[in-house]
């Protein structure tokens, strides 16, 4: 896949929870999210996402003391 930017490619976001999700690659990351690096089709970065993103509780509670 190119890393080149079309119509339909997406980039990876996360927040500040470390929480993933994908963006249209052309439009700057929504306030609170920035992008990760990862540009391309819709299924290589939902396929990114589940890779990386193995544990969906936000960093607050997953750092929370037990």
């Amino acid at each position: 896949m190119s890393d080149t930017v079309t119509d339909d490619a997406y980039q990876v976001v996360v927040n500040h929870e470390e929480q993933y999700s994908i963006w249209p690659a052309d439009r700057e990351a929504p306030d609170g999210w920035r992008a990760e690096g990862v540009v391309g089709g819709r299924d290589h970065c939902l396929a990114h996402i589940a890779e990386v993103w193995t544990d969906m509780r936000p960093l607050s509670v997953r750092t929370e003391p037990s």
